[in-house]
């Protein structure tokens, strides 16, 4: 479903992203682990439009998307929820939900369905859904961001640092969530600091360090390795 070969991407002299190699399977979740700076956010904002790669291919559903801006990319249906969760603070919750299609030509009906569906995965949401999202908790602006994403009704979903900064028992109920979405058959591309926590979800799984894929393959293989497991597990 989505393809990376090759994928290069700099900030100036700085080179973050190095040569990278990644498949995300039909209907499977991936994970993408590694140290804070190895590079894990950049490779999702270059795959996501974000920022423009100084080299390599980016493959979703067989089209070539490389350097296409993120607006082109959502009509084509990929997904992304930033690092930070990035909801419109002055908007409600209702709000964010509906910038999701406004102007794609999606028929009422159709938005009120998927909506729906939004409010069967996350509750909370349906009860806060004239709640500014600003005034939303952590965990709620989380859910709302997956939300939002999925409004689109993506063919892939590009997930970054899901859990961070929130409590134990939100990231428990945030990871039902994204459990429930790969077992609806999405593909999911995941960036995530809890490796642990990563690697039980994902049906594949990439560790990058300084740019570049040191370690693939399956994640109990992984987990395994006595380097991985010092740096990540231990």
């Amino acid at each position: 479903m989505l393809t990376v070969r090759n994928l290069s991407a700099s900030y100036g002299a700085i080179q973050a992203v190095r040569d990278l190699d990644l498949e995300v399977p039909d209907g499977q979740l991936v994970a993408l682990i590694g140290s804070n700076g190895a590079g894990k956010s950049t490779t999702l904002k270059t795959i996501a439009g974000l920022h423009r790669p100084s080299g390599g291919r980016v493959e979703l559903a067989g089209r070539d998307v490389t350097g296409v801006p993120t607006h082109r990319l959502v009509r084509w249906r990929l997904g992304y929820v930033p690092e930070g969760r990035m909801v419109v603070a002055p908007l409600t919750v209702q709000e964010n939900l509906d910038l999701s299609w406004v102007g794609r030509g999606v028929g009422e009906a159709e938005v009120r369905r998927r909506e729906e569906r939004v409010f069967e995965l996350f509750p909370r949401l349906h009860e806060r859904r004239s709640q500014i999202a600003g005034s939303l908790s952590g965990g709620e602006q989380q859910m709302l961001a997956i939300g939002r994403a999925l409004m689109c009704e993506p063919v892939c979903l590009l997930l970054d640092e899901p859990s961070m900064g929130l409590a134990p028992s939100v990231v428990d109920l945030v990871f039902d969530a994204i459990r429930e979405i790969h077992r609806s058959g999405l593909s999911i591309l995941l960036v995530e600091q809890n490796a642990a926590l990563a690697l039980d979800l994902a049906d594949h799984a990439y560790v990058l360090e300084r740019g570049r894929v040191a370690v693939s393959g399956r994640p109990a293989d992984i987990a395994g390795t006595p380097e991985v497991h010092e740096a990540y597990l231990g």
